[in-house]
C-alpha cells in the first residue's frame, strides 16, 4: 500500500522536536485550568438538592470517564493507522497513549466507587456500565502487556493494533449501557439534544475539568512519545546528533 501524503509530515524526528516545544504549555494549562476547575468545582458550585456533597466527586468521575473512552479510540485509531500503512510514529502513539488511557479509566472507576459507597450503599455492583468500564481497564493493560511481551517491534505493533480494533466495540457498550439496560447508573450529565439541568457553576466546573484532563492527556502522551521515540529510533543519524548535543 502507497503511504498517504500526509503521513510524510510525520517524521519521528519532527515529531520530537514540536512535541518538546508544546508539551510545557500543555503541562502548564493542565495545572491552572485544574487547579481553577477543582475551586469552582468544590467552593463556588452549591450543593446538590438529591445528593449534597458527594455529588461533587463527578467533576473527577465524568471527566475521567469520558477521557478513558476517548483515549481507548484514539490508541486504537492510530495503532491501526501504523498497521495498515506501516507508519512508525503512529504505531508509537498508541504505544504512548495506553498508559495514560488506563490511569484515566482507573480513575473514573475509583472515583465512582467513592460516589457509589454513600449514594448506592455499596462500593461496587456488577452494574451494565461498571461491568464495561472494568473490561476496559482491562484491554488497556492487555494491549500494554501484549506489546511489552514481544520482542519484535513491528509484530507486537501489528498484534497490539488487533487487540485494539478489536475492544473498540465495548466503548459504545460503555456509552450506550445506561440507555440499553435497567442499571443502576444514573445516565449521562450531558446531552447534546437537552439543555443542561445542572447549575451554571457547575457545568462551568465540568468543562474546565474535562479541558485539564484534555491538556494533561496531551501533556503525557506526547512526553511518553517522545521518550519511545527516542527508543525506537536510537540507532539513526538523528537521534545520535541529539545526543551529542545535549552531552555538549
Amino acid at each position: 500500500m502507497t503511504t498517504p501524503r500526509l503521513f510524510n509530515f510525520a517524521a519521528p524526528s519532527r515529531f520530537h522536536a514540536l512535541a518538546g516545544r508544546i508539551t510545557p504549555w500543555l503541562w502548564a494549562a493542565a495545572l491552572l485550568v485544574g487547579a481553577a476547575g477543582l475551586y469552582v468545582g468544590f467552593v463556588v458550585a452549591p450543593s446538590d438538592a438529591t445528593q449534597g456533597e458527594v455529588y461533587r466527586i463527578l467533576f473527577i468521575h465524568v471527566p475521567a470517564a469520558w477521557m478513558g473512552m476517548l483515549l481507548y479510540l484514539a490508541m486504537a485509531f492510530w495503532a491501526v493507522v501504523g498497521w495498515a500503512w506501516n507508519v512508525r510514529l503512529a504505531s508509537m502513539l498508541a504505544r504512548a497513549i495506553a498508559p495514560t488511557g488506563a490511569m484515566f479509566t482507573a480513575l473514573s472507576l475509583w472515583s465512582g466507587a467513592l460516589w457509589g459507597q454513600p449514594t448506592w450503599g455499596t462500593w461496587w455492583v456488577w452494574d451494565a456500565r461498571l461491568t464495561s468500564a472494568l473490561l476496559l481497564l482491562f484491554l488497556y493493560l492487555g494491549f500494554i502487556a501484549l506489546v511489552e511481551a514481544i520482542d519484535d517491534a513491528r509484530r507486537a505493533d501489528r498484534a497490539g493494533a488487533l487487540l485494539a480494533l478489536v475492544g473498540t466495540v465495548n466503548v459504545p457498550v460503555i456509552y450506550f449501557s445506561v440507555r440499553w439496560w435497567n442499571t443502576l447508573h444514573q445516565g449521562a450529565s450531558l446531552s447534546a439534544t437537552t439543555a443542561p439541568t445542572m447549575a451554571g457553576s457547575m457545568l462551568a466546573a465540568l468543562g474546565l475539568m474535562t479541558l485539564a484532563c484534555w491538556a494533561y492527556a496531551f501533556a503525557a502522551v506526547f512526553s511518553r512519545a517522545r521518550a519511545i521515540v527516542i527508543e525506537r529510533e536510537r540507532h539513526t543519524a538523528w537521534v545520535a546528533a541529539l545526543v551529542r548535543g545535549e552531552a555538549a
